[in-house]
């Protein structure tokens, strides 16, 4: 026995020796390789994995271009005229005789693109698109025309929600963004420069990208979504974690429809990065697996639910946050404060943990945390891994409910532009809250967007309205039945705040 042990240890020692004679020579003689040599010996030990799996069908756009182009709309929006009376005069005249350029007099007037969605006429396309239009007239490939109305917009995604009186619309298929790999074929469809149904190739260059340009408008109240530093999220700024494509996208293709080759809708084509104002190589498209959650919530609620973690935070990505915090880092977010009572205190989260992972996903920017949690709704649950003290822990974080989605967009004759005129969405009221309000009838306001009616006269979110013209209103169908049968000019819009006070209001409609 004690000679087949000695026999054994005998061979292991001798084999030992022998493989660290080879791994010696073996490592001289890779000295001696020539780098072509040493990547044939590296691949050969690491084969290439499997062919990669995209959402990319064939290499081929003509059957994809088919089946798109008849589903993507132009649309055209009329705004009011903001003219000054007396002093526009006075500046029409004295800009014409100092040779001035002068500001366009009238009505204004500005174009986009959407997809059709749904053959009963609902369509996607950017809230910038639509955006405080008093009209917004739908032509279709096929050169039918029809006015829109505003079901819901989310500026905080630059999405909105519009719908056409039509059966039997070609549609888009939507697909699943998340499939979608850097290097595909993608094409754009749009309108650009009002050049209708035009199709365009490209590459996918990127995903994730967060451009800060979401909430960035010349008019608006608030400040452009921070970049060094963000509260998120609470999602309040903007959404951005686009799809950039190669594939040419020009002013008019927004709203329109980022595609693979297989014809599925994997994006909205929303923006360009360009020092001119044209396309320069750089186009940016939402996810549509982002769009369906809100596209979703808008039809079935008139507004988005949002829910949120309630951490504010540094991107680590950014050298200087990562600087300011103190952390060697490069990527990850550093939770500089936590909401109190909210997701993720309650989960055990603690200022300076550092999130690394969302559901078992790397997070090296901000809008990888930002696009997953702005998929969900209040209630959901969400897996994040932190960092702390240098080893990571796991922690399920239920999302909690904010404040009322954002006060957003789109504000003529006809019911659609009346409807937009009021510049606010709406749900029919369920049992409890007729209960609440004591009443038999009523829709929910659940969104309210500037420029319209009911910003103008401050009934906000959470209002009820019971009746318009005298006419019970139960859903957006009685709305419209009202406003067709509009005889006078004069609406009366009864109801009540969400206090439970009363108001009866008198409108004039121009």
């Amino acid at each position: 026995m004690k000679k087949i042990g000695l026999t054994l240890l005998t061979a292991f020692v001798g084999g030992a020796m022998a493989l660290g004679v080879y791994k010696l020579a073996e490592n001289k003689y890779a000295d001696n390789m020539t780098l072509e040599d040493k990547q044939k010996v590296y691949f050969a030990s690491n084969p290439s994995t499997a062919a990669v799996v995209s959402s990319a069908g064939a290499a081929d756009f003509t059957q994809a271009a088919a089946e798109v182009t008849p589903a993507v709309v132009y649309i055209r929006t009329t705004y009011a005229d903001k003219s000054n009376g007396q002093q526009d005069q006075l500046e029409q005249m004295f800009g014409q005789m100092f040779g001035q350029r002068m500001r366009p007099q009238g009505p204004q007037m500005a174009s986009g693109s959407g997809v059709i969605i749904s053959p009963d006429g609902y369509i996607v396309t950017n809230n910038h698109v639509v955006a405080k239009a008093e009209k917004i007239t739908i032509v279709t490939n096929d050169h039918r025309s029809f006015e829109a109305k505003v079901i819901g917009t989310d500026p905080n995604t630059d999405l909105a929600l519009i719908k056409i009186e039509a059966t039997n619309l070609p549609i888009v298929k939507l697909g699943n963004s998340d499939a979608v790999r850097v290097g595909e074929w993608v094409l754009a469809v749009g309108n650009p420069f009002k050049l209708n149904s035009t199709v365009t190739a490209g590459i996918v260059s990127a995903k994730g990208r967060n451009i800060g340009i979401i909430g960035r408008g010349d008019d608006d109240d608030d400040n452009p979504f921070p970049v060094r530093q963000q509260e998120n999220p609470s999602l309040k700024r903007g959404i951005e974690s686009f799809i950039q494509t190669d594939a040419a996208i020009n002013p008019g293709n927004s709203g329109g429809a980022l595609v693979n080759t297989a014809g599925e809708l994997i994006g909205i084509n929303a923006a360009i990065a360009s020092h001119t104002g044209s396309y320069e190589g750089y186009g940016f498209a939402i996810p549509i697996n982002l769009a369906k959650k809100v596209l979703n919530d808008i039809k079935k609620y008139g507004a988005v639910k949002r829910g949120y973690i309630g951490v504010s935070f540094a991107d680590l990505s950014d050298p200087e946050a990562a600087k300011s915090v103190n952390s060697d880092k490069t990527n990850g977010l550093y939770v500089n404060s936590l909401v109190t009572g909210g997701g993720a205190e309650q989960a055990g989260i603690k200022t300076g943990d550092i999130i690394t992972k969302v559901e078992g996903n790397p997070v090296y920017e901000s809008s990888d945390l930002q696009e997953r949690v702005g998929r969900l709704q209040p209630g959901d649950k969400i897996n994040l891994t932190v960092l702390r003290n240098g080893s990571e822990k796991n922690f399920t974080v239920t999302l909690k409910a904010d404040a009322p989605a954002a006060r957003t967009t789109a504000v003529s004759k006809s019911a659609a532009e009346l409807f937009n005129k009021l510049g606010a969405s709406f749900q029919p009221l369920n049992a409890a809250q007729k209960a609440k309000f004591r009443v038999n009838s009523g829709v929910l306001v659940t969104q309210v967007r500037p420029g319209g009616i009911f910003d103008d006269t401050e009934i906000p979110v959470g209002s009820v309205i019971t009746s318009i013209n005298k006419q019970p209103i139960n859903s957006v169908a009685d709305m419209d039945k009202v406003i067709t049968s509009l005889k006078n000019g004069r609406l009366i819009i009864t109801g009540y705040y969400p206090d439970g006070g009363s108001f009866s209001n008198v409108f004039e409609v121009q």
